[in-house]
């Protein structure tokens, strides 16, 4: 069977990075999250004091675009990716809602998104694999096989998010987490560089009913039928 590309994008906290990490593990094929990657530069900023007032010091992170290394491993029991910044496991510290306030910002600064997308494609070359983003199937991986866009009501997302965040032990507020993923929905889809849509040629998924085995089995079916046409 041929090994290709395959391209989840959609609206935040829609369960794309979950839905991919599964389908790559059924698949046999490699996990790379693309968000992640977004969210480790949102944390390298406030690690290195690179926000104040809420205000992204553009130019000094400029600067710093060549010392910021992501890179993933896989985690040797779940076999899910993990994300690190420089060398260090920040894979539970990019999923706080602090980093969330500051990502959308950081991923529409044109630098770092053509950083990024220069990092992504190097790691489709080998093919084989499932990413997840907000541009991966139109302007990462224009020509994947099979792109996927998933969306859901801002309100499933939000409680999704505050779902998530209080099985990490955390203390969310479900009002703040909607607010959030609304204002993070109006900066993805408005920004200058890759603004969030969907590509002609994807397939849209409305996962705000679905079950995850429900998706999955949606998936798998979609990725069957499209390998077997390529």
């Amino acid at each position: 069977m041929k090994r290709i590309i395959i391209a989840i994008d959609g609206f935040s906290s829609c369960g794309k990075s979950t839905m991919a990490k599964a389908l790559a593990r059924n698949i046999g094929y490699l996990y790379f999250d693309s968000g992640a990657m977004y969210r480790a530069v949102a944390l390298y900023c406030m690690q290195n004091s690179l926000i104040t007032d809420g205000e992204i010091d553009t130019e000094a992170l400029r600067g710093k675009m060549k010392d910021i290394h992501i890179t993933f491993e896989a985690d040797p029991e779940t076999k899910n990716s993990i994300t690190f910044l420089n060398g260090v496991n920040v894979e539970h510290s990019i999923r706080s809602l602090e980093v969330s306030r500051y990502v959308s910002n950081v991923a529409a600064l044109d630098f770092v998104r053509s950083e990024m997308v220069e990092q992504q494609r190097e790691m489709g070359k080998q093919k084989g694999i499932v990413m997840d983003g907000r541009d991966i199937g139109t302007t990462v991986f224009p020509d994947a096989e099979m792109k996927v866009f998933v969306t859901a009501s801002a309100e499933v997302r939000a409680k999704r998010r505050y779902d998530e965040l209080s099985a990490r032990g955390d203390n969310p507020n479900f009002n703040e987490i909607l607010e959030n993923v609304l204002q993070r929905d109006h900066i993805d889809q408005t920004r200058d560089v890759s603004p969030l849509k969907k590509a002609d040629d994807a397939i849209l998924l409305d996962n705000s009913n679905l079950t995850r085995e429900e998706q999955m089995e949606w998936l798998i079916d979609t990725y069957k039928k499209l390998t077997t046409e390529c």
